[in-house]
């Protein structure tokens, strides 16, 4: 396994759309996956798609609550119901900065697993975010396109400080 070079905001790989995997089962793409994941956990990182690791291909990867990676190929990503959710997002592609983005709340997705084998289910939470967040990834957008509200942008330390000094703020007598 290998660690890749993460792509960043600027380069054209993260604006394109990617690629349908024709092959699964193909081990250069059981590499990728791997090599996605080991890089996901160098960085720091909760997700990963292809594109941010200069791949054009529609694969991601997210960690799971055992610690562990999963993949999707060829995912699909719909909202369940009506029902949405702000939060602060941030991504390995845009190092340092933060931003509060609305998203559907829960999620239907499908797509392949590594052996080629169709995967479905539907997500809620932070695991829905991950998703969608990774699967923009696949469809040339960055997090930043989806904001409503750009003063909910910042770095990182600068957005901490400002929640710490308001929560200082609210339990001053």
């Amino acid at each position: 396994m290998a660690i890749l070079k993460i792509a960043r905001m600027g380069h054209p790989i993260l604006l394109a759309r990617a690629a349908a995997v024709e092959d699964p089962t193909d081990p250069e793409i059981r590499r990728l996956v791997a090599d996605m994941a080991e890089t996901m956990e160098d960085a720091g990182g909760i997700g990963l798609a292809a594109p941010q690791v200069h791949v054009g291909l529609r694969i991601f990867v997210w960690r799971t609550g055992a610690g562990g990676a999963a993949a999707l190929i060829n995912p699909v990503i719909e909202p369940v119901g009506e029902e949405t959710e702000a939060a602060f997002e941030g991504c390995l592609s845009i190092p340092g900065l933060r931003g509060a983005v609305r998203r559907p709340a829960r999620i239907r997705f499908r797509g392949l697993d590594i052996a080629g084998q169709p995967v479905e289910g539907e997500a809620a939470g932070l695991v829905a975010r991950v998703m969608q967040h990774e699967a923009d990834h696949l469809d040339g957008v960055l997090y930043p396109m989806r904001m409503e509200d750009l003063s909910q942008f910042g770095f990182t330390e600068e957005l901490a400080r400002a929640a710490a000094a308001e929560r200082a703020a609210k339990e001053a007598p």
